[in-house]
Order: C-alpha cells, then sequence, then structure tokens
C-alpha cells in the first residue's frame, strides 16, 4: 500500500495578470490549484508563453499573485519577496545565475551570504569547510578552491544548484537548469537534481526538453496559456499524450510507452501563441521554455 505524502506547498486558484497594450491584460498564470507533494520532483512543461516561469516566479517571491492564496506547510503565507521565500524553505536557481570570476567555488556558492567571524571579518575557512560538505552531497568532481574561471557550463550550473542546499530547505525551484548544456553536461546536471531530492525535499523544474523531464520527474504539469491542463504521474503518460496537451488537443489516447522509444533529444515545439506580450515582467520561459 502506497504511503500518502504531504503535501508541503499548495496553489489555490492562483493568477497573475500583466497589462498589456492599450487596455489588454494578459493572464500569465490562471486559476491555477496545484499541491506539491515532499519528496517528489515535478517537472512543469508547456510552449513559451504557458506561464511556467511566471508560475515559479510566483513561488520564488519575484512576482505576487494577483488573485488566489499559496499555503507552505498548510499555512496560508504572502510570499512578498525572495527573502521571505527562502525563510519559509523554498529556494530558487534560475537561469543564467551570477559569479565573480575572480572569486573561488566555495566564495560564489556563498556570494552575498558570506559567513562572519564577528561583525567585520570573512570566514573563509568556514566557507570553505561548508562548501566541501555541499559539493559532496552532490558528489560532483567540482573543489571548493577551484578557480570559477575554470569551470565548464555543466559545472557552473552545478555551483547553482548547490547554493540551496547551504541551509535546509523544503522545495528546490529550477528554471530551465538543462538550458544550452552539453549532453555530458545535461546527464551530470540531472544526476544532481535527483540527489536534491529527499524524503522531505522536493523539487519543482521548469524544463522545455522532455526526454530531461522523464528522465527525473516523478510527475509532469503541463501548462497552456496560463492554466494548468493536467498532472500525470511520470510513469503512467507519454511523450505524445503530454504534447497533445500542450498543443490544446486534449489526450492521444496512446499507451504510455517509455522514453527510449522516442527520438532521444525530442524537444517540445514552439509555438506563437496569440496573447499579447507582458509589458513588463512576464513569462520569461526561453525557447520552448
Amino acid at each position: 500500500m502506497t504511503q500518502e505524502k504531504n503535501a508541503i506547498i499548495e496553489f489555490d486558484h492562483v493568477s497573475k495578470v500583466y497589462a498589456g497594450r492599450g487596455k489588454k491584460q494578459t493572464k500569465a498564470v490562471d486559476d491555477v490549484t496545484l499541491s506539491i507533494d515532499e519528496g517528489d520532483i515535478y517537472g512543469i512543461i508547456g510552449y513559451s508563453g504557458a506561464g511556467k516561469s511566471t508560475l515559479v516566479h510566483v513561488l520564488a517571491g519575484l512576482e505576487q499573485p494577483d488573485a488566489g492564496s499559496i499555503a507552505v506547510g498548510g499555512e496560508t503565507v504572502r510570499l512578498d519577496g525572495v527573502a521571505k521565500a527562502i525563510d519559509l524553505g523554498i529556494a530558487p536557481a534560475f537561469q543564467q545565475p551570477q559569479f565573480c570570476e575572480n572569486l573561488d567555488v566555495s566564495a560564489n556558492i556563498f556570494l552575498g551570504r558570506e559567513m562572519r567571524q564577528g561583525f567585520a571579518s570573512r570566514d573563509d575557512e568556514g566557507m570553505y569547510n561548508k562548501a566541501r560538505e555541499v559539493l559532496n552531497t552532490l558528489s560532483t568532481s567540482v573543489r571548493a578552491g577551484q578557480s570559477i574561471a575554470s569551470l565548464s557550463g555543466g559545472q557552473r550550473q552545478t555551483i547553482a544548484i548547490a547554493r540551496p542546499l547551504l541551509n535546509d530547505r523544503s522545495l528546490i525551484v529550477l528554471d530551465e537548469p538543462t538550458a544550452s548544456l552539453s549532453v555530458t553536461q545535461t546527464a551530470e546536471v540531472l544526476d544532481y537534481i535527483v540527489r536534491l531530492r529527499s524524503d522531505d525535499r522536493s523539487v519543482i523544474m521548469v524544463c522545455h526538453d522532455l526526454p530531461n523531464v522523464f528522465a527525473v520527474a516523478d510527475r509532469i504539469v503541463v501548462m497552456r496559456l496560463g492554466e494548468i491542463r493536467a498532472v500525470h504521474n511520470t510513469s503512467e503518460t507519454s511523450y505524445e499524450e503530454d504534447i497533445a496537451e500542450i498543443a490544446g488537443v486534449g489526450g492521444s489516447g496512446t499507451t504510455p510507452s517509455r522514453p527510449c522509444e522516442r527520438a532521444s533529444r525530442a524537444r517540445m515545439p514552439i509555438a506563437r501563441e496569440s496573447h499579447p506580450r507582458p509589458s513588463r515582467g512576464g513569462d520569461r520561459d526561453g525557447t520552448m521554455a
């Protein structure tokens, strides 16, 4: 008998609206209700403009919803900033993380959150030891004392993923963690994402590459035009079914088959949707993202 999991995050009829040209408005997120269970990896998929990035930006405190509510651990909260989200155990790692090229890996992991000895001096030894501990958790070959300038794109993404592990966070939010990476680098990052999951830690991953989603996600959330069209257990769905729902033509009616039976690097098609582009913020989802 499968043990029922606890919901750590709950969206209840959440909407986010942006002003468009003239009096037109764009519902980037439209009446979304979704529960995130502990210990699961969620892959959020959909065309560009589907609302994926806006949804995770709301969760990370970068955007505030115009309607609905969000509960963390069963308690309704207001995520009015990234610091508030982090305090509540939500740790975001977004696209194009920022690094200081003249600092080593440990200093970049702690960038903006440096450990101190007293009020003045920086605790470099303490940061180095903690960075080593976090990197060992991910079983990566990257060393704490290594120059950040020497790292590949995949290794830099590893550092971005390591940052949320500095503290005990219940939810890691990743926006396109494998974007612009090679096949080898992508495989490494996907392995790190699986390592992030634990009995009491969940992961939300926005991704445009279906094989990557199927490789690591326990559940797949399909979005279209700001709405959640379906939430599937990964083992019970298929590429065809998900792509059909993304395109707005309903389920494909096919029997779910394994990802290895399809093209290994298939990406979801890019659609030019008809709703207006948000005047600010918007859903910066990238290519298919």
